[in-house]
């Protein structure tokens, strides 16, 4: 029995630094998978495009509900890797019932998509993978606590290398979610709490043994891992500077440092360090976590597709499947 082949993923944002190179990871992952790279600038798009094969250039228009995009054309999903103000790529994927993917928002200014969501929640999966490095952090978080009977605190610390913040999309968001919010958002004894004074960072130490001064930030990690874990303390906090593989006289690496303080189920207590590092920086993580979240959406992991709803990584995805296509795309785990 033959079947039609699947309509193309559209990337909004695709020929971006990170956003082309998920299409590449989609494609290693799904070879069958059409993709649709979608961008103001055609030409780069189209480039982007030839590289990865079994695609096609669309440029879009964010300031239209239509996205400016060809009248009948069909789409699998949409993955949107920059910030969408208008919210036009979430309606788009509303009005036509398909999964809808973003990478940007922090905890701080998710309510004009949440209450999107409510007011057709029966429209589409919507799926919010605004996590540091679309769940690079947060998965195997959610994994290593499942050798733990109860979690009293979880740290996340992330060392983004200042030669690896990205291209413009990135920048944008790394400025928004640092120096537009207020304050960030974390969970301290067991209250909401906005960081400031002495909460507001947070020093830790690298893999390399090196102690930095951390930010507090607020991508959606910290309120994912408080409702997952029922800890009194959950943080993220970031350092920008030079990554511990520089310091070597390599190119730039990134590095997530999670610490989780608890009782484990032979019930003794413990604190339990677990780094992971990628040589290549940042950007083939966050790929590979919306490769993932592709996959589990459209029903390419092997279960059925997603069904209409509001989603966060760690209800939907797989932890220990995101720690194997991580460690698949070169990233490095070791535990102290």
């Amino acid at each position: 029995m033959r079947t039609s082949p699947p309509d193309p993923v559209l990337i909004v944002g695709g020929s971006g630094l990170v956003g082309s190179l998920a299409a590449r990871t989609l494609r290693r992952f799904q070879p069958q998978l059409p993709i649709a790279i979608a961008g103001r600038d055609l030409a780069r798009a189209t480039a982007v495009a030839e590289s990865v094969g079994n695609a096609h250039a669309v440029q879009v228009d964010l300031q239209r509900r239509d996205l400016g995009l060809p009248q009948g054309a069909s789409y699998s999903a949409v993955v949107v890797f920059v910030k969408d103000d208008t919210l036009h790529t979430l309606r788009f994927a509303q009005d036509r019932g398909i999964p809808h993917v973003g990478v940007s928002s922090g905890s701080f200014e998710i309510a004009p998509e949440v209450a999107q969501f409510i007011h057709r929640s029966h429209a589409a999966p919507v799926l919010m993978l605004s996590h540091w490095l679309a769940g690079a952090a947060s998965l195997p978080a959610l994994h290593f606590m499942q050798d733990f009977e109860t979690v009293n605190r979880l740290e996340i610390g992330a060392v983004l290398d200042e030669q690896d913040v990205g291209g413009p999309a990135a920048h944008a968001d790394l400025d928004r979610l640092t120096i537009a919010a207020p304050h960030a958002q974390l969970l301290e004894q067991g209250r909401w709490v906005w960081a400031q004074g002495e909460l507001a960072g947070r020093r830790f130490t690298c893999v390399d043994g090196t102690s930095v001064q951390g930010q507090a930030y607020s991508p959606l990690d910290v309120v994912s891992l408080a409702a997952a874990s029922a800890a009194r303390r959950v943080r993220l906090d970031i350092a920008i500077g030079e990554s511990e593989a520089r310091r070597r006289g390599q190119p730039y690496s990134t590095e997530i440092v999670i610490e989780i303080e608890g009782t484990l189920k032979t019930g003794a207590a413990a604190r339990v360090r677990h780094d992971i590092v990628h040589p290549q920086g940042q950007a083939p993580l966050t790929a590979v976590g919306v490769v993932v979240a592709i996959e589990r959406l459209l029903g390419l992991d092997g279960g059925a597709p997603v069904p209409p709803g509001l989603y966060l990584p760690d209800v939907l995805m797989a932890p220990a499947r995101m720690v194997q296509r991580m460690q698949d795309v070169g990233a490095v785990f070791s535990r102290r």
